[in-house]
C-alpha cells in the first residue's frame, strides 16, 4: 500500500444532515467516492497541488490538505500496487468497546451523556492496545463522545508502528484551517481519526444519570429489561437499538466499508450497542440473535474484509494475542516485517 502520486480528480463525498462527516483528504491518498443515502454532497476537486477545491451547495471555496490516511508501506504488496481489485485486498478492521467510565463504575444509564474513562477503563484501553499492537490501522473512527476517543488514543500508544493518532477537526473553516499539517513526513506518521456522532451509544432517553438499581425497583426489573433488552421498544423518549442500528449501519455502509474496500485498515472505537449494530450488519445476526450479543470494554474484535465479506477472526479473552487471533497469511507477515524493522 505504498503512497500514491498526486493526482486531478472529481470526487463526490455525502454529507449528513448537512455538515461533513467524512476524512478530510488530500492529493496523497486513494481517494473513493462514497455511496450514501444522503442528498446533500460535497465535491472535491483535486489539483496537481494536491489541494481540493470543495464545491458545496452554493459557493466554491478553498481548504488547505488535510491529514489523510496514509497507507502504511509495510502492509503493502509489491507484487502487483497497480491491481485495486476487491478480490486482491485484504484489510483488517478493528472494532474496541470504550473502556470502564465513570458512570459505568456507578452504576448508572449514560447513553449519550459525554463522560469519561475511570482509571480501570484507562488500563482497559491500554491493554486493549497490546492485544492489536501487531496489526495494521490506517484510519480510527470513534464516536463524538469522549471514553470512546479516549480509548482509541490510548490503545494506539501501545502500537508498534508508533504513529500518532490526529483527531480531524472538520468543523468550519477556521479549524480546518488551524488543524492544518505542514509536513508530509509528520503525516506520514499520523493517523486520522475521525469522529462522528452516528457511533454514539444509543440515546436513552429520560434514563440518563439514573441509577440501574434504583430505576429497577421503580419501574419493575421486567419493564426496565424491556428497556434495555428488546430490539425495538425504547425508553422513555430515547433510542431502541433498532433506531440505533439504523444510523450506525447506515453510516458504517456509508463511510467506512468504502474505506475498507480502497485498502484502508480500520479500527472503530465505540460503544456497546452501536458496535452491536455493526456486529449484526457484519455477522448478518437475526434481531433475536443480537440482542443477546454481550461486548466486555476494553476487548478488541479483529474481522478481515476480503472478496466483498466480513470474516471474524477472533476476539481475545486471554492477555496473551498468540492463539486468539487467527491471524491471515498477510497479517503474519506484517507482525514478520515489524519485527524485522523494530529489531
Amino acid at each position: 500500500m505504498a503512497a500514491t502520486t498526486l493526482r486531478s480528480a472529481l470526487v463526490t463525498v455525502p454529507a449528513y444532515n448537512g455538515q461533513n462527516n467524512s476524512v478530510c483528504f488530500d492529493g496523497l491518498s486513494n481517494i473513493k467516492p462514497f455511496s450514501c443515502p444522503r442528498t446533500k454532497t460535497f465535491t472535491y476537486d483535486l489539483s496537481v497541488t494536491g489541494k481540493p477545491v470543495i464545491y458545496g451547495s452554493s459557493r466554491k471555496h478553498m481548504v488547505s490538505a488535510q491529514a489523510s490516511p496514509v497507507l502504511d508501506p509495510i502492509f503493502s504488496s509489491s507484487k502487483n500496487s497497480n491491481d485495486s481489485s476487491k478480490k486482491s485486498t485484504e484489510t483488517a478492521l478493528i472494532l474496541i468497546r470504550h473502556g470502564e467510565s465513570l458512570w459505568n463504575e456507578k452504576n448508572l444509564f449514560t447513553g449519550c451523556v459525554d463522560v469519561p474513562l475511570t482509571q480501570k477503563g484507562v488500563e482497559e484501553a491500554v491493554d486493549a492496545g497490546k492485544r492489536i499492537s501487531n496489526i495494521p490501522v490506517d484510519l480510527i473512527f470513534t464516536s463524538s463522545l469522549v471514553r470512546a476517543q479516549m480509548t482509541a488514543m490510548l490503545a494506539m500508544t501501545q502500537h508498534r508502528r508508533k504513529k500518532v493518532p490526529i483527531i480531524i477537526h472538520n468543523e468550519n473553516e477556521q479549524a480546518k484551517a488551524w488543524s492544518k499539517i505542514f509536513s508530509e513526513e509528520t503525516l506520514k506518521q499520523s493517523i486520522p481519526v475521525i469522529t462522528a456522532w452516528q457511533l454514539n451509544e444509543r440515546m436513552y432517553g429520560e434514563l440518563q444519570g439514573l441509577n440501574k438499581q434504583e430505576t429497577a425497583e421503580r419501574f419493575g426489573k421486567e419493564k426496565v429489561h424491556q428497556w434495555r433488552r428488546s430490539y425495538d421498544i425504547p425508553p422513555p423518549n430515547g433510542e431502541s437499538l433498532e433506531m440505533c442500528a439504523e444510523r450506525a449501519v447506515a453510516y458504517f455502509k456509508g463511510q467506512i466499508e468504502p474505506q475498507l474496500q480502497g485498502g484502508k485498515n480500520v479500527m472503530i472505537a465505540a460503544h456497546g450497542n452501536s458496535l452491536r449494530s455493526i456486529i449484526m450488519y457484519l455477522d448478518k445476526l437475526t434481531s433475536q440473535e443480537v440482542i443477546s450479543l454481550e461486548l466486555s470494554t476494553g476487548i478488541p474484535m479483529l474481522y478481515i474484509f476480503k472478496e466483498g465479506k466480513f470474516i471474524r477472526r477472533g476476539s481475545p479473552i486471554a492477555p496473551s494475542e498468540a492463539g486468539v487471533y487467527a491471524f491471515t497469511r498477510k497479517l503474519a507477515l506484517y507482525r514478520q516485517k515489524l519485527d524485522d524493522m523494530l529489531h
